[in-house]
């Protein structure tokens, strides 16, 4: 488990991290999403021992990290900004990593290079963007860690290869119950991947969920009556948000889906629809419902 406790992180001229305190199980795929400057990356720098916090705690398995090579040991970290040793082919990196790494996995290596279709005689440093991030992560996932933190995972990869490295961090999960980090700015990249996601804004933690809880304590409701309607209609249902076109009704709300379909239903109306909502739309409403605009706080792809 890994476990932050007002951690607190500053720098010469700004404050990175201002209190942020979370719990991640073991065997869990956590993403940390929002915008660039959030504090996701200095997050990971702290929970893999690079940076020492300024305040508060952060463990792994109850050890703290900073100068623990114990602790270090269980992790394989790829940073946003990838480091090759000069002149480096992806198979002088691996014979690091296995001097590093007594688990390193040599057959895993080569099946993922040769799938990736990576020339491992060829300078790392001559490869594409996502061709040096495919290289960074297939190392890294060879190490057989007991975590695992990727920043910016998807960075620069075609939907192909992001397909094919969820496909990776969800096999190790599954079948080694390891636990995986990863980090992104695009909310979509992660909701079809991570177990629980913490949203970051100006260094803190905001919003944190299990996606599962998140999909399902709030849906949308279409609803259209013959008579002339406003809010009013719908006093003390759990409503977050109601918005209204002629006749027809949109209504975000939150809580037990069944009873309020049926107190609707009783209602006699002449349209009633529940539709599910997409993450981002969970994550609008919800951030609205804590005073937030969520296009300020997180960037959102198109």
């Amino acid at each position: 488990m890994i476990k932050a406790e007002n951690v607190v992180k500053k720098f010469e001229d700004f404050t990175a991290l201002n209190g942020i305190s979370c719990s991640i199980p073991s065997g869990c795929i956590y993403g940390m999403v929002g915008s660039n400057g959030a504090g996701k990356s200095t997050f990971l720098r702290l929970v893999t021992g690079i940076y020492r916090a300024d305040g508060g705690t952060i463990t792994i398995d109850g050890e703290p990290v900073y100068e623990n090579p114990s602790a270090k040991g269980k992790i394989a970290f790829v940073p946003d900004e990838l480091y090759f040793l000069p002149g480096a082919t992806m198979d002088r990196m691996a014979k690091l990593y296995q001097a590093i790494y007594p688990d390193f996995d040599t057959a895993r290596y080569n099946r993922l290079a040769e799938a990736f279709g990576l020339n491992r005689g060829k300078q790392v440093n001559t490869f594409s963007k996502g061709m040096r991030r495919q290289a960074a992560t297939i190392l890294a996932i060879s190490c057989k860690p007991q975590y695992l933190f990727l920043d910016e995972t998807f960075d620069g990869l075609d939907p192909v290869m992001r397909n094919l490295v969820k496909g990776l961090i969800c096999q190790d999960v599954a079948e080694r119950n390891a636990t995986a980090i990863i980090t992104s700015h695009s909310l979509r990249e992660l909701e079809d991947t991570c177990d629980q996601l913490a949203l970051l804004h100006k260094g803190g933690v905001i919003l944190e969920s299990d996606i599962g809880d998140l999909k399902t304590s709030l849906f949308k409701v279409q609803i259209a009556f013959r008579e002339e309607y406003g809010i009013s209609k719908f006093e003390g249902m759990p409503l977050l948000h109601f918005s209204k076109k002629g006749s027809v009704a949109n209504m975000i709300a939150r809580g037990d889906r069944e009873a309020l379909v049926a107190k609707l239903k009783a209602m006699n109306p002449l349209l009633l629809d529940v539709l599910p909502l997409t993450l981002e739309e969970v994550f609008t409403y919800e951030m609205e419902a804590l005073g937030y605009a969520f296009h300020d706080v997180l960037e959102v792809e198109s």
